[in-house]
């Protein structure tokens, strides 16, 4: 799997604490920001993972956007499994499935506080398509999900 020379990466794990049932906006990147999901299967096949048995067992997905060259996650921890082993079950199951090394290494978190509203971090999220010009209505763009919308 390619691996992120940044000194950076290292930086991300800094301070990361999983707390059962708590909700968590996850960001992850394609290695070298290649755009790996904007082919339909690809895109498809990262999109159906989130519901995995494996990832799903140990986590909640709230909502989520795959976009060419990245992923956003919003998902809701059940108690067991941190954040990090969920993040490294979903990348493995996506490489596992395309056959090739998609990721750069890490992944980029925020907690949610209470006074945030989920479903507002939600529909944000899922308007990605719209921001980049993906797409001109969300309805049009079928790499998403999200629980209220």
């Amino acid at each position: 799997m390619p691996q992120s020379t940044s000194p950076q990466s290292n930086r991300l794990r800094i301070g990361r604490v999983s707390l059962p049932h708590h909700v968590y906006l996850v960001t992850m990147v394609a290695a070298s920001r290649a755009g790996i999901f904007a082919q339909h299967e690809e895109a498809r096949l990262a999109a159906r993972c989130f519901y995995d048995e494996t990832i799903a067992c140990h986590a909640d997905t709230l909502a989520f956007v795959v976009m060419p060259d990245h992923i956003h996650w919003l998902i809701q921890l059940k108690a067991g499994a941190p954040l990090s082993e969920i993040v490294r079950r979903y990348k493995a199951r996506v490489t596992r499935l395309l056959g090739r090394p998609v990721w750069q290494r890490g992944f980029h978190d925020h907690a949610l506080r209470a006074e945030e509203d989920i479903v507002g971090v939600a529909r944000y999220l899922v308007a990605n398509p719209l921001r980049a010009g993906l797409c001109d209505k969300i309805g049009n763009y079928p790499y998403w999900n999200a629980q209220w919308l």
